[in-house]
């Protein structure tokens, strides 16, 4: 049986508000939103020929769904430079791609509500397949203006180095 280390200190699972992603070993400013990590399995069904009434069924590929990063727009051009790279407009004819290095491996962090690294998963091979540098404009509108990053990926894995950390305790002060 499988022995698990519970940090008893613990019992409420983790927030959704504190996180960070990073790529090429620094954090993206700004991102303040990420949605789901999800894989799915096909099924596949079959029978053997001698039993008509049931059919059987077992795993087939598994899809990794693309991810999608928001932020408000700014002068940084991390988003829009990472999009570029898979099509930039005006670049020449036969040149509007960069397959050397348009891929990046992407970390998504969670913290706790002290700060501290909770939990991490690292995704592979991540690509640009939408961008958004500005969303609708609206003059009667009261809203930030957000742009959008959806990466395609080939799976994702959680990052078993990260350790559960040991909750801080706040005394008072004597």
């Amino acid at each position: 049986m499988a022995q698990f280390t519970v940090n008893a200190q613990r019992f409420d699972p983790y927030k959704n508000f504190k996180f960070r992603v990073k790529w090429d070993n620094k954090y993206v400013a700004g991102v303040s939103k990420v949605s789901a990590l999800k894989r799915t399995t096909e099924v596949v069904k079959h029978r053997d020929g001698g039993d008509p009434s049931s059919s059987r069924k077992s795993p087939g590929r598994t899809e990794f769904e693309a991810i999608t990063l928001e932020r408000g727009v700014t002068h940084d051009k991390e988003f829009e430079q990472w999009a570029n790279k898979v099509w930039n407009f005006g670049s020449g004819l036969g040149s509007e791609t960069s397959l050397k290095d348009f891929r990046k491996d992407l970390i998504i962090e969670v913290y706790n509500e002290a700060g501290q690294l909770a939990i991490a998963y690292k995704v592979y091979r991540c690509w640009v397949s939408e961008f958004q540098a500005l969303p609708d404009l609206d003059a009667n509108a009261n809203a930030v203006a957000i742009q959008h990053l959806k990466l395609e990926n080939e799976g994702w894995e959680r990052d078993t180095e990260v350790a559960e950390p040991a909750e801080p305790t706040f005394t008072e002060p004597a």
